[in-house]
């Protein structure tokens, strides 16, 4: 079964907007980055919660449809619990994804992000409803 074609385009989604890169989609591991430019920054100058948890959703939400969609399914966000521990002022937030479980109906994955230094900077975990794709 072909996945139907994107509900909004690629490049209007929040993933093109805030310039978030998926490099790896794996059904156990994923890798994406995001620059820390000005778009994903809150007014005191550091990389804003918000692109963490944003990205930590987005990275397993895609790498979870991408192992699930041959069968007819999607993944969608069930829950997000980011914790920050360092913040990011410059350069490119790092992320890697592990899958720690994956059901018939729910994949939970851990997200660690890292700073240019190789520093743990977030942790989010991040739980994933998977459902019959729409109209299949």
């Amino acid at each position: 079964m072909s996945p139907s074609p994107p509900a909004v385009a690629p490049d209007d989604t929040l993933i093109a907007t805030l310039g978030f890169e998926l490099l790896e989609l794996g059904p156990e591991r994923a890798t994406g980055r995001f620059s820390a430019a000005d778009r994903v920054k809150q007014p005191l100058g550091l990389v804003h919660g918000g692109a963490f948890a944003a990205f930590a959703e987005s990275l397993a939400s895609a790498a979870t449809y991408e192992a699930v969609a041959s069968n007819g399914l999607i993944a969608v966000g069930l829950s997000n619990h980011t914790s920050f521990l360092r913040p990011v002022l410059d350069g490119t937030v790092h992320a890697e994804g592990r899958r720690r479980h994956h059901g018939r109906t729910t994949w939970l994955w851990d997200v660690d992000f890292t700073d240019d230094e190789g520093r743990l900077c977030a942790v989010s975990r991040v739980t994933l409803a998977v459902r019959p794709a729409p109209g299949g």
